[in-house]
């Protein structure tokens, strides 16, 4: 792949979420090409349409509230377009991406990893100067 570049979420760009706080030991959900799974106490977020769960620690740790319900990323992230199609592992499960898609990660040193659209990931992150 490419070299990873720094990004931020738009400031304008938040998330509705709520903690899995119920008497349950998770549940298998099939997105991105694969089976996903969370466990009690993950985030149950959607991002304008695209529904899906989010690890609790990985939640507390990039995310902050900014009013009930809603929240924004407020860690950097580390990008690079796909030059061909394959797939990442995740906490949730494997996302599959295609040539051109972005993959993601929450970590510098390229872990954490999920993909998305150029067109989602371009109206949602920009670069962290």
């Amino acid at each position: 792949m490419s070299e990873l570049r720094r990004y931020r979420r738009r400031p304008d760009q938040y998330v509705v979420a709520v903690p899995l706080r119920l008497d349950t030991d998770g549940f298998i959900y099939r997105k991105w090409g694969a089976k996903q799974q969370c466990k009690p106490g993950d985030w149950l977020v959607d991002d304008g349409g695209d529904i899906h769960t989010v690890d609790a620690d990985v939640f507390t740790a990039t995310y902050r509230q900014i009013h009930r319900g809603a929240y924004v990323k407020c860690t950097p992230v580390w990008a690079e377009v796909a030059p061909e199609a394959g797939s990442v592992l995740t906490k949730e499960g494997r996302t599959s991406y295609n040539r051109g898609d972005v993959v993601v990660f929450n970590n510098e040193d390229g872990t954490d990893g999920y993909a998305m659209t150029a067109e989602r990931f371009n109206s949602r992150y920009e670069p962290d100067q």
